[in-house]
């Protein structure tokens, strides 16, 4: 099965790749994969304290998560899985790609604020060219029935 693989973050495009994926998975019979990375300033404590931070933001992740795992059950019939990595976010997206042979798009939100479309975005259309699977990028301010329109 193709899954479509996700990131989960705090930005507010995120909803709208969410959305997406879900939608393209149940329009094409795929499967969606949800990625969160933690990355690893979060940790630069000492070891019981970055312990604990660490279990707060798998906390925090799988909270999350529910809610669009929720909402992709309900309304589009899709179970997605979580994976939750530690790293730095380019890298971590890149390593899952290569290790799960299943997932053969990327959804990326972009930004619409004055800065660009994001880190993710910037960093990974870059490497677009080499990746061995394609990008879509989903404008951050796209309407939900213009995205129920094109999945």
């Amino acid at each position: 099965m193709r899954k479509f693989l996700v990131v989960l973050d705090d930005s507010r495009e995120c909803l709208n790749a969410m959305r997406f994926a879900a939608m393209r998975a149940a329009n094409t019979g795929g499967g969606v994969c949800i990625l969160s990375v933690i990355p690893p300033d979060e940790f630069n404590h000492w070891i019981g304290v970055g312990e604990i931070m660490r279990e707060e933001a798998r906390e925090r992740i799988h909270a999350h998560f529910e809610v669009f795992a929720k909402w992709m059950r309900d309304r589009q019939g899709i179970d997605p899985e979580l994976v939750i990595r530690e790293g730095e976010p380019v890298p971590e997206i890149l390593a899952q790609v290569r290790e799960d042979g299943e997932i053969g798009v990327l959804v990326l939100g972009a930004g619409i604020d004055k800065k660009g479309p994001g880190p993710l975005v910037t960093h990974l259309t870059r490497a677009s060219g080499s990746l061995p699977i394609p990008i879509t990028i989903v404008p951050g301010d796209i309407s939900k029935e213009r995205l129920e329109e094109i999945t």
